[in-house]
């Protein structure tokens, strides 16, 4: 497509409008005015002639696959393929999403001559984690006069992947991820004999005679004792709620209730917030986290996602390989407008885990409709498998008369309700506790913290 430039509207009000005038107010200058004004028409399509010339030979190449964290300042490289090895100018385009944050949408680039390929890095901030593609580069290129501007589209296939920033978490963590020690910067005795069997050995006095091997004793005539060993393999799964009320945004301490309305463009079931930290991202963020922290202690860690039905299960593993995986199962990972199945997602985990394992869940169990069904299906688990629940506190849910700051009757029946909720939260907490499942509300600024710390006592106390 070929398109006027600024040069070629300078030059037209610069000739024909100044000729015509003289030629319609001066009939003896007519003559003159036509040739000046035909001479210049001539040009502009003689250029015009020429303007496909110049994005001859041109290509564009992207990676297939670009990383970025959120938040995170990072670059775009584009390779520009210049076959006929003659300086010209370009101006590129991409259609960046609004999730994506660019200085500009356009750049101008400056083919060198004597080289075929050049090197464009175009930089850009992600705002939102998620998948997002590229199916076109758009290259605009000069005629020899620079009357006209040719455009040109080039099929690409690429696509950005935008994954949690853990940069901040990682520091507030940094003790755990040094080579200090099993469990951060020194080592802590593990207390408990373990589970693992290790080898048979003859009875010495004082062992436990629930650690005598019976049927190696008739075989052999003799007393016969088991061996144990610390575990050092075990499964941590992070079991991640991502269904209505992961969907609320947190500032800070502060949740905020997004609209119901949805737009245009958005998918049926699923939620499409403005830009912000909803409690799905901190939980995604902890998750990946807590792998880390699963990795580095030498244990097996998988992932389970849930919102009215399974929507993502990837089995215990370790390595770099894995730890991949489960990072691409979750950052393209949105909220549902759904109610969670408890029901479903027990009986899933009570077919598929065979082995015992550290369960943390990551959910929201504020609502006590929610609170009542998992109470009722944990049961299907909690004697094969250990259970962590785990929920972010909500802005004003505490016991009575601890802010002391009561402006008026409103943030009176503000604290009572928060209150009430608080207490809501406790008797759950003594309910699930009976069931020997652990209850904690979680401070939004220290979830992976916290979180790590739970697993670590875990391994320390040697609950598995």
């Amino acid at each position: 497509m070929i398109v006027p430039r600024f040069r070629l509207l300078f030059w037209v009000a610069m000739v024909v409008l100044p000729f015509a005038l003289i030629g319609a107010v001066s009939p003896p200058a007519a003559g003159v005015s036509l040739l000046c004004i035909g001479g210049l028409l001539a040009v502009a399509l003689a250029d015009a002639i020429s303007a496909g010339k110049s994005l001859t030979g041109i290509g564009v190449d992207l990676p297939p696959v670009v990383r970025m964290s959120k938040d995170r300042d990072a670059k775009l490289e584009l390779r520009i393929r210049n076959e006929q090895q003659r300086q010209s100018h370009l101006r590129v385009a991409l259609a960046w999403p609004h999730e994506i944050q660019t200085a500009s949408e356009t750049l101008d680039a400056l083919l060198p001559a004597q080289s075929e390929w050049s090197r464009l890095a175009w930089p850009c901030t992600p705002r939102k984690r998620g998948n997002y593609r590229f199916d076109a580069v758009y290259f605009e290129g000069s005629s020899p006069f620079g009357f006209w501007g040719v455009r040109k589209t080039f099929p690409v296939r690429s696509e950005i992947r935008v994954y949690p920033n853990l940069l901040n978490e990682r520091k507030n963590l940094a003790a755990l991820f040094l080579n200090r020690g099993a469990f951060g910067v020194r080592a802590q005795r593990q207390v408990g004999k373990g589970r693992d069997f290790e080898k048979l050995r003859e009875y010495i006095p004082g062992d436990d005679y629930n650690e005598i091997h019976w049927k190696a004793t008739a075989r052999r005539g003799k007393p016969i004792t088991k061996v144990f060993q610390i575990e050092k393999t075990q499964e941590v799964y992070v079991v991640l709620d991502a269904s209505r009320l992961s969907a609320r945004e947190v500032q800070g301490s502060k949740f905020k209730v997004q609209s119901s309305k949805l737009p245009e463009d958005a998918q049926p079931g699923t939620l499409n917030p403005e830009p912000g930290t909803s409690v799905l991202e901190r939980f995604v963020t902890a998750a990946l986290v807590l792998g880390l922290a699963a990795e580095r202690q030498g244990d097996l860690f998988g992932l389970l996602t849930f919102t009215d039905k399974v929507e993502k299960f990837a089995r215990a593993k370790n390595g770099k390989n894995h730890y991949s995986i489960c990072r691409d199962a979750l950052y393209t990972l949105e909220p549902k407008i759904v109610t969670p199945d408890f029901d479903e997602l027990c009986t899933f985990i009570r077919l598929r885990l065979r082995r015992r394992a550290l369960l943390v869940f990551l959910t929201a169990l504020d609502d006590p409709v929610l609170a009542e069904s998992f109470v009722r299906n944990v049961e299907l688990i909690r004697r094969q498998h250990l259970v962590l629940v785990n929920m972010l506190q909500m802005p004003g849910v505490k016991p009575l008369f601890t802010d002391p700051e009561v402006a008026g009757l409103d943030d009176l029946y503000g604290r009572l309700g928060g209150h009430l909720r608080w207490q809501k939260l406790c008797e759950l907490q003594k309910v699930l506790q009976r069931r020997g499942v652990q209850f904690s509300l979680l401070n939004n600024e220290r979830l992976s913290a916290e979180l790590v710390t739970q697993y670590l006592n875990v391994k320390q106390r040697q609950l598995l």
